[in-house]
């Protein structure tokens, strides 16, 4: 394992996100040897919810600014005023099917946000700079094999072009201009507070109200499912452990067919709530696959393991028995699938990653 580093006072973009609100309530509660400042800045833009946070909104370590990223002064205001020693950058448009009707808008944030917080960690070259990336800059996988942290990149859509050019800059940042910088790329996350956009939230709500389960063409695409809990650690041990300069996969070492991941779904419903799971199966229907959909994502996420002795904790059965009990709990959610399902039909009409 590498030298650890001492972490003081953070800036979390896209805190208020799914995977950033996970990683902020984990290193709040998680972990006892953080005693800095967490800065959370994020626009609060559809995806982005305070409520997910709201279990450790009064702690005194913790603030909220609402800001974008693209705003390079006010990136540099809060690093100075809250003496930001290392920023985590979650902030990122990250669905396909919205990168597929307006892929400018991942250009301005995933590429042109990064260049503006790059520019800030430039001025301020004592700021180590976590970037947090996709397995999807990869490409496409066969029936076989798995990405590695030497997999050419191979970007198949719009969103996907614009996380690998982000990438590359974060790279070269730190190449060029000699500052701490660290990469990571992931698999799909899930779990709890995922917005309802994504697959398994929206298949989970989908079945606990009776709506239409919609699958890609056959359903065989194939993913590597991480639960988020799993993932905000493996970052907090990269942010302490990890070395200058490099790239880490981090994966749920879980592969599930699309349509096998549905029918698992369908059956944990049907065991907690009582539902028939015949009449579930029912709601399942077959939709026209989306252009540039990747076949297969898998992740070999051994160098993280041998490195900084990381390893996923939760199997796919709790973790989806977890996200299933927090969503049936949590119906409220329920209310924003109505509203984006109607309201996206025409430009997203299959709201989900996968």
């Amino acid at each position: 394992m590498h030298k650890q580093r001492k972490i003081n006072n953070l800036l979390v973009t896209g805190g208020a996100g799914f995977i950033g609100s996970a990683f902020i309530r984990y290193i709040l509660t998680s972990d006892p040897s953080f005693e800095g400042k967490c800065v959370n800045l994020d626009l609060l833009t559809y995806a982005g919810n305070l409520a997910n946070l709201r279990t450790i909104e009064n702690d005194p370590r913790y603030s909220f600014h609402k800001g974008d990223i693209c705003d390079g002064d006010l990136i540099e205001q809060l690093c100075v005023e809250n003496e930001i020693d290392t920023i985590v950058h979650f902030a990122a448009e990250s669905h396909v099917d919205r990168s597929i009707a307006n892929p400018k808008a991942f250009i301005e944030t995933n590429v042109i946000g990064t260049f503006h917080l790059l520019e800030v960690v430039r001025k301020y070259p004592h700021i180590h700079f976590h970037h947090v990336s996709t397995d999807e800059v990869y490409g496409c996988l066969g029936d076989t094999g798995a990405f590695n942290e030497q997999t050419p990149y191979h970007p198949n859509s719009p969103y996907s072009a614009s996380k690998a050019a982000s990438d590359h800059f974060v790279r070269a940042y730190g190449i060029t201009y000699n500052l701490s910088t660290c990469i990571s790329n992931c698999s799909n996350n899930y779990g709890p507070y995922q917005f309802p956009e994504k697959l398994i939230p929206l298949m989970i709500l989908s079945c606990l109200n009776r709506h239409p389960l919609p699958v890609y063409g056959e359903g065989k695409n194939v993913r590597d499912w991480l639960f988020v809990e799993d993932h905000a650690k493996a970052l907090w041990m990269l942010l302490t452990y990890g070395k200058k300069g490099e790239t880490y996969n981090i994966g749920g070492e879980e592969e599930w067919k699309n349509i096998d991941l549905v029918k698992e779904i369908i059956r944990v419903v049907a065991e907690i709530t009582g539902e028939d799971n015949k009449t579930l199966e029912a709601l399942i229907s077959f939709v026209k696959d989306r252009p540039g959909h990747d076949f297969r994502y898998a992740i070999d996420c051994s160098k993280i393991k041998k490195e900084i002795d990381w390893k996923p904790e939760h199997s796919f059965s709790a973790g989806l028995k977890k996200t299933v009990k927090w969503y049936i709990d949590n119906q409220q959610v329920a209310g924003s699938i109505n509203r984006f399902i109607h309201d996206d039909a025409k430009t997203t009409p299959m709201l989900q990653k996968n």
